[in-house]
Parts: structure tokens; sequence; C-alpha cells
């Protein structure tokens, strides 16, 4: 099988944007990605476009990739639109690899841009009101609550109920791996704090504060143990990746800088129990991606994974094989997660930071991991990055995410 590349990436800052528009993030990003590697609108041969929320929240139901990349030029060309929740963008970077590798296409564009922050209060109440829909509505109830019965004994201050109900997901899960494992309410600001402080390294961020482990720990309860610097918040944003075929990467001079995608995985929940950690979506994804990579753990120069909730980054490290299941909060508590240290994850100020634009977030992982493999990203950067893995979830089905993204990235 031929290898895919990204050859050029573009990312606007995740944050609140109030003259942005889904048109505009949408041309920002692309524009973007297309200086980084010196293309134009006429050499995208085919374009996945990414995008959760703007149908519920501003009745764009259809074509919203068509009409978002017409308004930059972009047209003619088939245009895929994807919802897959959170993961959206990493499913339409997986749609656009397999593209390539299919031989349809050598040149093709994975875009994804979410508006989500309004002045207006109906249109902040729909953005809310959209995260149940990544639930199944018919026993979302039955779901909460069989996940609280797995943390039972687990209990700490909870906050206001300002929050979606991806948070209290979240806290129960928290709950259940402290209630197994011994997990630690500061561990998880020990992880919170961290992404904080690699924030303050990259203007493209939501945040840019550092915050230690005791103004982590003393911000607004959320459902326990999550407070409010341990989330992330509702951002605008795009990313956008641009990918081509092996025998392309020469012709438009782009092999100084192009960096390779050894594996993309996309899987979906099971029927299985909680407990049940070796069947998990991410753990799969992850071993059919180090197997096809050819690598394992102990490979990994730099991970982003997809940190909704300080939990999300712990519970992935031990999910990608980092450590041992449980081993999620010691290994954060050793320092081997930071910049320097021997797995950084999240050196970008990961979701928690960054921010969380939900059509545009895999990509902008994929973005900051490029940037690290070329050795690009300034105060931030990983010294000696070759192997690089993203891992992005989507909504939740059973007692996992509905959906999962893993990508291994090289600097071959």
């Amino acid at each position: 099988m031929s290898s895919v590349y990204v050859v050029g990436v573009g990312m606007t800052r995740f944050g609140p944007q109030p003259d942005a528009s889904v048109k505009s993030l949408t041309r920002d990003a692309t524009s973007a990605a297309m200086s980084d590697c010196g293309l134009s609108c006429k050499d995208i041969e085919a374009a996945f476009f990414s995008n959760a929320m703007q149908g519920m929240v501003e009745g764009q139901g259809s074509i919203p990739g068509q009409i978002a990349l017409r308004a930059m030029g972009v047209e003619g060309i088939p245009v895929v639109n994807v919802e897959n929740a959170c993961a959206s963008a990493s499913t339409a970077f997986w749609l656009s690899v397999n593209h390539i590798r299919s031989s349809a296409a050598d040149v093709v564009l994975a875009v994804g841009a979410e508006k989500m922050v309004f002045a207006d209060a109906e249109r902040r109440a729909k953005v809310i009101a959209a995260f149940d829909g990544g639930l199944d509505l018919d026993c979302a109830e039955a779901t909460l609550r069989d996940l609280d019965a797995e943390g039972r004994g687990v209990t700490g201050p909870s906050g206001d109920g300002h929050r979606t109900s991806m948070m209290d997901i979240y806290a129960a899960l928290c709950r259940a791996h402290m209630a197994k494992f011994g997990t630690t309410q500061r561990q998880l600001a020990v992880i919170a704090s961290k992404n904080h402080g690699n924030a303050s390294l990259n203007e493209r961020c939501h945040y840019n504060k550092p915050m230690n482990v005791e103004e982590v720990l003393a911000g607004r309860p959320l459902g326990y143990p999550l407070t409010v610097p341990m989330c992330s918040p509702l951002s605008d944003g795009g990313a956008a990746a641009i990918l081509c075929s092996e025998r392309m990467v020469d012709r438009i001079g782009a092999r100084d800088r192009a960096v390779r995608i050894d594996a993309c995985m996309l899987k979906s929940a099971t029927t299985r129990t909680w407990g049940d950690v070796e069947s998990h979506v991410v753990r799969r994804a992850a071993q059919a991606a180090y197997e096809a990579a050819g690598l394992g753990p102990d490979d990994v120069s730099v991970a982003e994974v997809h940190d909704a909730a300080a939990f999300g980054e712990l519970f992935m490290s031990e999910m990608l094989g980092f450590c041992e299941p449980g081993g999620g909060g010691p290994l954060a508590d050793s320092g081997a997660t930071t910049i320097g240290g021997r797995i950084p994850i999240n050196p970008s100020g990961g979701l928690e930071s960054k921010g969380h634009p939900i059509g545009a977030t895999g990509l902008g992982q994929i973005f900051e991991l490029t940037t690290q493999l070329r050795g690009e990203a300034g105060r931030r950067q990983v010294e000696g990055a070759r192997f690089a893995i993203q891992e992005n979830g989507g909504a939740f089905l059973g007692v996992e995410e509905g959906a999962a993204v893993i990508t291994i990235l090289s600097r071959p």
C-alpha cells in the first residue's frame, strides 16, 4: 500500500470569535493549509468537511461543506459532509486518507469548522442542548445511572448545574476510576495544570494563562471531581490538513516538510461492561494502529489526546498503552507526560486549554503533531520527535465513546 502524507496544515485560533462564521473559519484554516504547502484551490481534487452543530444551532442542515467551501472558491469537486460528534474532524481525516489510498485522488482536503460562541441566549441554549444528542436518547438517563453506580461511594462537592451533559459523563467515569484504582482529584489537577502551562506557550489557544495545581482545585466545581479548569470550554475555530499521495509529494516539492501517515484507524463502540478495558474502543483502535504502523507505545515521541476533561487524558494514557490500567494518575504525577518527559501528552495545551470547537478539534490535533514532527513548535517543541499519536473520541454509547480515531504520524 502506497504512503499518504500530510503536506499542509492550517488552524485558526480556538476561542470566542464574535465576528467569525463557519464560512470564515473554513476559509481561514483552508487558506493557511494551502499556503503552508504552496497549493491553491484548483489543486484540491476532493474535500471532506467536518461540522457537528451548525445544523442544530443555525439551521444549515444540509450541504454545509459545499456552502462554506464555495464561499472561498473551492467548488465543482466531490465534497463530503462529516458528522461524528467530537470525532468528526478526525473522521474527515480518516476518509481523506482512504480516499487517496483508493487511488480516487492525489490531493485531498480535510477541513473542520465550528461556531459555538454566540451573543444571543437562544443560540447559546441550542449549543448546550446539542450535547444531549451525543447520547442514545432512548436510554440516556439509564446510561448515567449505570455509570454512577460504578463509582458508588466516591463523593465530593458538585457545582450548580451549569455544564453540558458530557461533563456529567466524564465526572461519572472518573468516579468509577477513582473507586477501582484510587485515582485522586489532585492527579486530575496535575494534568490540567500541565496543560494550562503548555497553552501559555501556544498563541492559538482559547486560554493562555498558566495555572498551578491549587488554582485548578479551587476552580468552580462541576460534577465531582471536576472543576472548570479541568474541562474544555466552548470555542469557535477551524482547522485543516491537505493530504497527498506518495507520487505527488515530490511533484509539488513537499518532501522536506511532509509528514507520513503510518496508520489511521476508526472504530465504534461495542456492547461490553465498564470493567472490560481491554475491549475499550480506544484500546482496540490503538492496537490496530500500532500493528499497522509496526510500532508500540514505547516508540511514541509525543501524543495529542482527547481531554475534554482532564480525566480523558488520564484514561487515554492507559488505553494507548503508556501505562497499565489504573496507572494514569501516577504517570501524570511522575512528570512523564510533560514537555521534556518520557511521553509528552498534549503539548498544545489540550482541549482543556486550547479549546474544543467540535468540528475542528481532531484536525487541530493533527496540526499540532505535524508541527511537532517538523520541529516547528517553538517553545513547546518536543525534542527529537519522530513518531506521534493522536486520539480523538466522539460522543458516548454504552460505557465508552461512540466513535474513536487513532492516527500515527511520523517524520521519515
